[in-house]
């Protein structure tokens, strides 16, 4: 690495990036995905448990004060609040004061909240709890994301990246079957079962955060604040266990680019950035954001009150059904995650989104019908998700890696926020007066709302998508501080 006085800030000519992308896959990369991306199993226990021991909360000797609406409106619309504000929050500490510090704390925040909640007896101090709860997990979103795309080589990114959000589903099958025996009170009482759910989320965070300690710090992110021999001695690093751990010799890292480092970048900077110089991205980054919020929020908000209204599936039994949905949600990134580098990604993300859109509208006019019954609605449901959920992780995938390394997480955190916000709050909104209604119509007209935007959504992916497989960071959005190279000299 070499540096150039130039003035307050000096120019760094370096190829850490370079390698990075160019390191074999190996047990390092597998402990940084343990360490990183199971918060994503977390988060979709979390939604799911609640959603599964709503009734119980609501029941006379539960141990709390509170009735089934509180827990569906007022907790819930916390809860996203939080996710929203704390996305933001953090996304902008994150990218003043680095990936590590941040992915700690917002851990940290989530078990606190979440262990706080299985204490919970009063109404109010659930609904602290809850926002709390999502203040964590929404910052989690934007410190994680940021360090998994810088860690992990450019040529497996998107199939990681992909793989890890759907993770969200593994932990949404665990808390529908995990409430179905938390919930027996032949095996727990009342009001213990609801709290042990809770509990489930404490123990897999701890272990999550006694790997996550030894994850490090972004020497992306590093190289462009000042710390230079840091960058590179975590490098150096990485370099050699990987080296012992595949046996393999590492080829010689070849792109080099020259940055001149900087101090905080101001808000408006990068808002200035982001919707002036990257204008085509942000409306890519809000379509795809949308599309998936909406069409998750059409299927599987209020499954249950579906399922029970027009089958007559009891709420003991619907857990069964979603946990069958959840695998459909995890099957799509795992099997079409590796095609988002070899095909593209503008052909993949395109043609998930139109795809499953698309096959909503068929279910829709099946149910419209009456051709389904429970098991074959669930049935169309798993197809649809299928493709879909291999498209909704590939929005998150989409905006952490098209804009600027120095806007990377709040960049995340605003279109998190906004998909989130829409989602969580108008989604549930709208699609509570159309699925309760107990009108075919009125179900159908919610799950055409979802498809319409999903499919609107491939198709400004065909338009604005940026071909960013197997390409490194820098080059597919260069960062802020990135200067013409310097004359030639000794690099790292």
């Amino acid at each position: 690495m070499t540096t150039t006085d130039s003035g307050e800030f000096p120019e760094v000519r370096t190829r850490i990036p370079a390698r990075l992308d160019r390191l074999p896959w190996s047990p390092w990369h597998w402990r940084i995905i343990i360490g990183l991306g199971t918060v994503w199993i977390l988060d979709g226990l979390e939604v799911t448990i609640v959603g599964n021991i709503v009734v119980r909360l609501a029941e006379e000797g539960s141990g709390i004060a509170i009735t089934t609406t509180q827990v569906t409106t007022t907790a819930a619309a916390l809860y996203v609040a939080g996710a929203c504000v704390g996305a933001l929050f953090f996304g902008r500490l994150t990218d003043l004061f680095g990936r590590k510090k941040l992915f700690i704390i917002t851990l940290a925040v989530y078990l606190a909240a979440t262990a706080a909640t299985a204490l919970a007896e009063s109404a109010w101090f659930f609904f602290v709890c809850r926002f709390f709860t999502g203040f964590g997990i929404g910052g989690e979103y934007a410190a994680i994301n940021s360090a998994i795309d810088e860690l992990i080589p450019s040529r497996l990114r998107g199939r990681i990246d992909l793989i890890i959000n759907g993770t969200f589903w593994a932990g949404a099958a665990l808390g529908a079957l995990a409430s179905v025996a938390l919930l027996d009170t032949d095996l727990f009482p009342k009001d213990v079962g609801w709290r042990l759910a809770f509990a489930i989320g404490v123990v897999l965070g701890l272990v999550i955060l006694l790997v996550r300690r030894h994850v490090p710090e972004s020497p992306r992110w590093l190289m462009v604040h000042g710390r230079n021999e840091e960058a590179d001695r975590i490098v150096s690093e990485v370099e050699r266990k990987v080296a012992d751990e595949t046996g393999e010799r590492l080829p010689d890292p070849e792109e080099e680019i020259t940055v001149r480092q900087r101090g905080s970048i101001g808000f408006l900077e990068i808002m200035r950035t982001v919707f002036s110089q990257y204008r085509k991205r942000a409306i890519l980054g809000l379509s795809l954001f949308i599309g998936q919020a909406f069409l998750y929020n059409s299927i599987t908000f209020g499954y249950a009150v579906i399922l029970d209204k027009f089958f007559g599936v009891g709420t003991g039994s619907a857990a069964y059904y979603f946990a069958v949905i959840a695998v459909g949600n995890l099957l799509g990134p795992l099997i079409l995650g590796h095609f988002f580098d070899s095909v593209g990604r503008v052909p993949m993300i395109a043609g998930t989104y139109i795809l499953s859109g698309l096959l909503l509208f068929g279910t829709a006019m099946l149910f419209q019908n009456g051709a389904l019954t429970a098991t074959t609605m669930t049935a169309c449901w798993c197809v649809v998700l299928f493709f879909a959920s291999a498209g909704a992780s590939s929005a998150y995938l989409t905006v952490s890696e098209v804009f600027p390394l120095e806007t990377r997480a709040m960049c995340i955190s605003f279109f998190y926020a906004v998909g989130t916000a829409l989602g969580g709050i108008t989604g549930p909104i709208l699609f509570n007066g159309l699925v309760s209604s107990g009108k075919p119509a009125d179900t159908t007209l919610a799950f055409c709302i979802g498809a319409g935007l999903m499919v609107a959504a491939g198709i400004v992916e065909s338009f604005l998508g940026v071909k960013s497989e197997r390409r490194s960071l820098e080059s597919i959005a260069a960062p802020l501080s990135t200067v013409p190279p310097a004359p030639s000299g000794r690099t790292a």
